[in-house]
């Protein structure tokens, strides 16, 4: 449960900061998860809305350009895709419904390809460039929940019930199957040197529990099973949300350095 606790405490600590103005006043960070201002000093702006911005047409302010260059470098360094697990608050109601799911025994009724969300991405590249307007903006839950949150509480709520009943009645975790957002993350994420390894994996004896929590599966194929490859959990549609470790009973996985002279190819041995 260490990694879980420290996610929901992550994502948790950051709205806080964002509500700490409205609620008390004290300004430590002002704006929303699209564009905010740090301490009066550092700027932050979504990747996503960035390039919203310029296929509009529309030229960013120096601020807005320093804001996401800081954002992809400190992304591109800890893994993309951390984003969706640890920042941001969709995550929440994702995961309360995958648990709900799983308890009351609903099957997916719809299940999106993992290109699905790439494909979503140059659509809304597509709409800003066409209409001449961040058109997603008006629509992208990821930024229109936590500034619900931040201003204004019952519109919030709606938006929470939105997702909640999307991804219990339309699929597992159906919404982060799509999101646009964590496509541009995870295309980050490729190259980020903070890694999940599996580092252990002779001790893998194929008991599945890293594949029934993960939220994208798919990722834990090649490091557990193709024999010869890097035990590096590549990808980067790997959310580095440390699910795996948590419920390993062989403690297989650990966080490290993607290149480190010992996450060469080496034979599996259960396999």
């Amino acid at each position: 449960m260490k990694w879980l606790i420290l996610r929901r405490s992550s994502q948790l600590m950051v709205l806080g900061f964002f509500l700490l103005g409205p609620l008390a006043g004290i300004w430590l960070i002002s704006g929303s998860l699209s564009a905010s201002l740090t301490l009066d000093l550092l700027p932050l702006t979504d990747p996503l809305v960035f390039l919203q911005t310029l296929f509009s047409g529309h030229k960013p302010a120096a601020p807005a350009l320093i804001g996401v260059l800081v954002v992809i470098i400190f992304y591109g360094l800890v893994g993309g895709r951390v984003f969706c697990s640890w920042v941001c608050p969709v995550n929440i109601i994702a995961d309360s419904t995958a648990w709900l799911r799983d308890r009351i025994g609903i099957r997916g009724v719809l299940f999106f390809s993992n290109s699905s969300r790439y494909w979503l991405l140059a659509m809304v590249g597509g709409l800003a460039l066409v209409f001449q307007s961040a058109l997603w903006e008006m629509i992208n839950p990821v930024t229109i929940f936590p500034r619900a949150i931040i201003f204004g509480l019952s519109s919030a709520l709606v938006v929470a019930a939105a997702l909640f009943f999307f991804d219990l009645l339309l699929g597992k975790r159906g919404w982060c199957q799509i999101c646009p957002t964590g496509a541009f993350y995870s295309l980050l994420g490729y190259l980020s040197p903070l890694k999940v390894i599996a580092g252990n994996r002779e001790r893998c004896d194929q008991c599945q529990a890293c594949y029934r929590v993960c939220p994208e599966p798919q990722v834990l194929h090649e490091p557990l099973r193709v024999e010869g490859s890097s035990p590096v959990i590549r990808s980067g549609q790997c959310t580095n949300c440390g699910r795996c470790i948590d419920v390993c009973p062989q403690s297989v996985f650990k966080f490290g350095n993607r290149f480190s002279p010992e996450n060469k190819g080496k034979a599996i041995k259960n396999a």
